[in-house]
């Protein structure tokens, strides 16, 4: 039990320092003259091919595996008089919630362009207050003190953290809109992706969402595909990106969420605001002084604050 709890610890945290990393590289590619269109279709474009041909590779691994299984799941459906749920309807759904993973990308990669990456990763992290918010909606249900003590904390650790209370900074609209619509795609990304065809195995389900997100990004940025579209992106920076940004990540929660469970999870998977303001600031040279640490370190701690569970009462 306790080897799961560390084994688990470990992938989510692996997962959540990728994605850390990403904002950084793709600062880097715009350095190189690359774009937004020519970051996010070699991404996601290189994210298929992998999670396809690693899905393959493990489908001839575990081939009788899986033709037992469907045998015996076949055999629970005849005897319950029930036709298996459609597997394409499932499939379709995960594209679906795939786009919004698609959307998160382009919006929190058109942030970083005008905006330093240790204010973009703080605006992407609004999406805990969204999802509490959220959350109430669909339940119909009021949060919990502890909440609402978090959301406020949240709010105060992003304005230490975005530095607002320096009068000589102004941080451009564009990036803060921009990163700010990269938090609600990302709210509807965990919240779509989470509860949708887990029956089915982990690559197949990161393969779909990846592929609804490469769709959406096709579908926004198919007229960059002309004569000005340099294809270096995809050897230059795109297989980094892939591997860091749809690959890694989705297999690693996908696997160590199950272990830690959902509470510790969200909990260690708040380790990608370090990572990411610590990259920035000794790869791109980006100042962050204490004002803002201290910002990131309250939006940690309600992170944490939330996600703690309360003490049992003996019976």
């Amino acid at each position: 039990m306790k080897n799961n709890l560390i084994k688990g610890s470990i992938l989510v945290g692996l997962g959540s320092a990728s994605y850390g990393m990403l904002a950084t590289f793709v600062k880097m590619s715009y350095k190189e003259g690359f774009t937004t269109a020519e970051v996010t279709i070699s991404q996601f474009t290189i994210g298929v091919i992998g999670l396809l041909l690693i899905s393959m590779f493990s489908k001839l691994f575990s081939k009788e595996q899986a033709t037992n299984a469907a045998a015996s799941a076949s055999s629970v459906a005849a005897t319950a008089g029930s036709k298996p749920t459609s597997n394409w309807k499932s499939l379709l759904k995960l594209m679906f919630a795939g786009t919004a993973m698609g959307l998160t990308s382009m919006f929190y990669y058109l942030s970083v362009q005008y905006i330093p990456v240790s204010v973009g990763i703080v605006l992407l992290m609004q999406t805990v207050w969204m999802g509490v918010i959220l959350e109430m909606f669909l339940h119909k249900k009021r949060p919990g003190n502890r909440k609402i003590i978090s959301v406020l904390i949240i709010i105060g650790g992003t304005i230490l953290a975005t530095n607002l209370l320096q009068s000589s900074v102004t941080l451009d609209w564009r990036g803060v809109g921009f990163g700010m619509l990269a938090a609600l795609a990302y709210t509807i990304t965990v919240y779509a992706s989470n509860g949708i065809a887990l029956h089915l195995p982990v690559i197949r389900r990161s393969l779909y969402l990846v592929i609804g997100g490469l769709i959406i990004i096709m579908l926004i940025f198919h007229a960059s595909l002309n004569m000005d579209f340099s294809f270096d992106i995809f050897w230059r920076w795109g297989i980094v990106l892939a591997l860091f940004g749809t690959i890694l990540p989705p297999l690693l929660f996908t696997m160590g969420m199950p272990l830690t469970g959902v509470g510790l999870g969200t909990i260690i998977a708040a380790v990608e605001i370090p990572v990411s303001v610590l990259m920035a600031h000794f790869i791109l040279k980006e100042p962050v002084n204490l004002m803002q640490f201290g910002g990131i370190v309250l939006i940690l701690f309600a992170v944490v604050l939330m996600n703690i569970e309360k003490p049992k009462r003996a019976a």
